[in-house]
């Protein structure tokens, strides 16, 4: 597992990663070319840190060579690349390398707009719910599937009652592809440091685990003296015990007890080894994980400041400027803070140290000769020790949320005077710990974030609606998982440069038996979206009538405007049910136009005459397989390949290019 980002509250139907095609390029994106110079300055990026003596399957990493896993997911090596991802509820989100969101569309709240007989009619859905995204490969058009109940917004109280039934809509993600550019620099910086940000979490995470397991082994076996004192008729405390040991050199009957029976010389020892290993851990964890990832956070943080400054390129996506300058100053704050939890930390662990081996010569003495004297120590650094570890735990504070921490008045107008020469204008800081530092970062890099998720998801428009067939609302559901599919085709420009194309969408989906009056049928419809910078072939579809026999369970676009039908024997008799896996060229049917202007409640497949689906003729080529197949059916048009599922839960692999009696040995049986 590289990642798992939360970016739906239900349940996602489909998804669609589109990566930028090359040929999609122009001259202006290789002078814009934009270089992440992180790696000139800084060394490879830090990962999560582990426990000692935990494998990588202990700790729930995908593998162990994290190199291997960094190179993977690192978003500076990847072509630009959006994913999007549908649900039930009618959302779609937009997810650049499949991290960095920029974008969530609600269809419901999605203003759709008709032009009919010369009058612009406005129309919204309701209870949508998403069935198959695809956005194209220039990044110009996403084409989507969706259920819902169609609600003329112009005539709110009056007639709504227009069907429920499965819409296509052609949604304008041209900003993707203007602003790629600016999109793919700034995705690259913030995919990052979010990674960085959870190598922090995890390294504050870790450290106060082994921290706070080593002291709990400290309090528990110094909770015993407060009982012996009690016990002994004693009304001191355990400080004023040790205080009274290290000036009076004379042990109390109870701090004696303690010493050498409760504690003893091995008690003593472990604990000094738990508190030694804590600290050794904290060091590296400091040193390996947390440091390095807040420098480079730091750097990019700057660079992405920087970015924000070239208003005419950033402002239209939404990077702003003063956001970037409060995220830049918490970062330098947090900075700060690691540094002051280093140089806290190796105080702490000089002062366990120091008081762990007076102690020890303490109890060596009274466990070797019948004394109450002991060796003399060092009186100061036992005194802050007493005085500040005992009552309270400066690495504990410093890891803890609400712990508010007091300055003298010295250091405040320090700080304050540092204002004037560039130091942060938030004078307070120093009060707030390092755990509440990184939370106030975080809130700080979301609101700024948040500014071109908002930004990009206000520029994506609906274009076209076409209504497909109308379902009751018990089969709302069912129509959101049926059989579909979208896909464009590139088709050259032979009066432009070689280089040059267009894309046509194909849409593919199975119509439910009963609607628009059709049983066992396919539609297939192309040119869909509408161009408005060239003339475009008018929008067309055709039927195609499934013999009764057969059951149509699932289909899929391939490449060079290719159909796949997975289809599945009727069980008519005692005979084994057998499965073909059709594969059609949707060019050799006939495309009959179908109109672009009426009423949003008009299915215009009603136009169609249903085709017949000839398994014997030249139409493509069919397969035969000898079991009852299940969904899905997934297609590789770059491999050439198809996969299907039987009904045993075995997967089966086909070459789709090649004959039926070329590829019988190529066959792949994977249970």
């Amino acid at each position: 597992m590289l990642r798992s980002i939360k970016s739906h509250d239900v349940a996602i139907v489909c998804l669609n990663w589109a990566e930028d095609e090359p040929l999609s390029r122009t001259g202006k994106d290789d002078l814009l070319a934009y270089e992440d110079r992180t790696s000139r300055f800084f060394p490879p990026a830090p990962v999560m840190p582990r426990i000692g003596g935990l494998s990588s399957g202990d700790t729930g990493l995908a593998d162990e060579n994290d190199e291997a896993i960094q190179e993977f997911s690192s978003a500076s090596c990847q072509r630009f690349n959006i994913l999007c991802s549908g649900d039930k509820d009618g959302c779609i989100c937009f997810s650049i390398f499949g991290i960095f969101p920029v974008g969530k569309i609600d269809i419901n709240k999605v203003p759709i707009h008709v032009q009919s007989s010369g009058k612009r009619t406005s129309y919204r859905l309701q209870d949508a719910s998403i069935s198959k995204v695809s956005l194209s490969r220039n990044l110009h058009q996403l084409v989507l599937l969706c259920s819902g109940k169609l609600i003329d917004a112009d005539n709110l109280y009056g007639s709504n009652d227009i069907s429920v039934g499965l819409h296509c809509l052609h949604l304008d993600t041209s900003i993707f592809s203007n602003r790629k550019n600016e999109l793919h620099q700034v995705s690259q910086q913030a995919s990052s440091i979010q990674d960085l940000a959870e190598v922090v979490r995890a390294s504050i995470s870790m450290m106060s685990k082994q921290w706070s397991s080593a002291m709990n082994l400290f309090h528990e076996k110094f909770s015993a003296l407060p009982s012996l004192i009690t016990a002994h008729g004693m009304e001191s405390s355990s400080e004023d015990e040790f205080m009274s040991l290290l000036f009076g050199t004379h042990t109390s009957p109870a701090l004696h007890q303690f010493l050498v029976s409760s504690l003893g010389e091995a008690g003593l020892k472990r604990i000094a080894k738990a508190i030694d290993s804590a600290g050794t851990e904290l060091r590296s964890v400091v040193s390996e994980h947390l440091q390095p990832a807040v420098e480079i956070i730091s750097f990019r943080l700057a660079e992405l400041r920087g970015l924000a400054r070239w208003r005419s390129r950033f402002q239209n996506i939404g990077l702003d400027e003063k956001l970037m300058d409060g995220v830049t100053e918490k970062i330098g704050m947090l900075v700060v803070q690691v540094e002051r939890f280093s140089r806290v930390a190796a105080t702490v662990l000089y002062l366990f140290q120091n008081f762990f081996n007076w102690v020890l010569k303490c109890v060596k003495i009274l466990l070797s000769e019948p004394t109450d004297q002991v060796p003399p120590a060092n009186s100061e650094l036992v005194v802050i020790f007493l005085k500040f570890l005992l009552d309270k735990d400066p690495i504990k504070q410093l890891l803890e949320t609400d712990q508010i921490f007091e300055w003298d008045m010295d250091t405040t107008r320090h700080v304050e005077k540092l204002v004037v020469f560039g130091g942060f204008t938030d004078t307070q800081f120093l009060e707030r710990s390092l755990v509440k530092q990184f939370t106030e970062l975080e809130e700080s890099m979301k609101e700024a974030f948040l500014m071109p998720f908002t930004t990009i998801s206000s520029q994506i428009h609906c274009q076209g609606l076409l209504p497909l067939y109308p379902t009751t609302s018990s089969d709302a559901l069912s129509s959101t998982c049926a059989p579909a599919s979208i896909s464009f085709y590139k088709v050259e420009d032979s009066q432009h440069s070689a280089s040059s194309y267009s894309l046509t969408d194909y849409i593919c989906f199975k119509i439910p038996d009963g609607s628009l009056n059709l049983r066992n049928c396919v539609g297939v419809i192309k040119n869909f979206c509408e161009s408005s910078t060239c003339s475009r072939p008018s929008l067309s579809g055709f039927l195609l009538h499934i013999p009764d026999e057969y059951e149509c369970v699932d289909l899929s676009l391939y490449k060079d405007n290719q159909v796949v039908l997975l289809l599945s024997g009727r069980s008519l008799s005692e005979s084994p049910v057998r499965s073909w896996m059709v594969m059609l060229q949707a060019d050799n049917f006939s495309f009959s136009p179908l109109s672009r202007t009426g009423l949003a409640n008009c299915y215009f497949l009603q136009e169609l005459v249903a085709l017949e689906l000839q398994l014997d003729t030249d139409h493509g080529k069919v397969r035969s397989i000898p079991h009852p197949l299940s969904t899905p059916l997934a297609v590789s048009a770059s491999r050439g390949v198809g996969c299907v599922f039987s009904s045993r839960r075995h997967a089966l692999v086909y070459i789709l290019d090649e004959d039926e009696d070329d590829d019988e040995d190529e066959v792949s049986d994977m249970e």
